[in-house]
This record gives structure tokens, sequence and C-alpha cells, in this order.
């Protein structure tokens, strides 16, 4: 498994229902608004350095389910056979209950 660094951290994106309209119509991916995904952290880097060579601690950690922003870079590798998202944490909009 790959470990991240800094305040990167990997995310299993979970899996997208298909979106609908009322009268059953189904939307493609292209027409979805939406610009936030949910899924479960897998890995999470140490944290962002401050400028007095502190680390700020992490908000997330491994298992924690998060709603966060799309990627807009498109980065994600494959570890254990899954596909993971490298967002960062700032990214992370909040922790699912």
């Amino acid at each position: 498994m790959f470990k991240p660094l800094s305040n990167k951290v990997f995310i299993e994106a979970a899996e997208e229902e298909q979106q609908k309209t009322k009268s059953g119509i189904v939307l493609p991916e292209t027409a979805e608004k939406e610009k936030f995904l949910r899924g479960t952290v897998r890995a999470a880097g140490p944290g962002k350095l401050t400028d007095k060579g502190e680390r700020m601690p992490m908000g997330v950690k491994v298992g924690d389910r998060v709603l966060f922003k799309k990627p807009w870079s498109g980065d994600e590798l494959e570890a254990d056979g899954k596909k993971l998202l490298v967002v960062d944490e700032e990214d992370i909009l909040a922790v699912i209950d």
C-alpha cells in the first residue's frame, strides 16, 4: 500500500447511484450538477508542515466516511485492486457520521 505525504488523503469513492428525473429518465454523468463525492478514507498523510516546522494534525483518519470535492486534476492510483483518488485534506468538506 502507498503511504501519502503531507496533507494528502487517499479516498475510495463510493459507487455513484444513477441520477434519474421524476419521470424516470436516467441522466448521464456529464449532466450532473453535483461536484461532491462520498467515499472512505483509505490512507492519510501525517499533516502539513507549518512555517515553524510543526505538523498540523489531520482532521480525518483511515476508515472515516467523507464528503469531498471532485478532484479536477484526476489524480488517482490503484492499490490492492481498488481505485483511490488523491485529495488534499482541505478539499474534504465533512466527515459523515
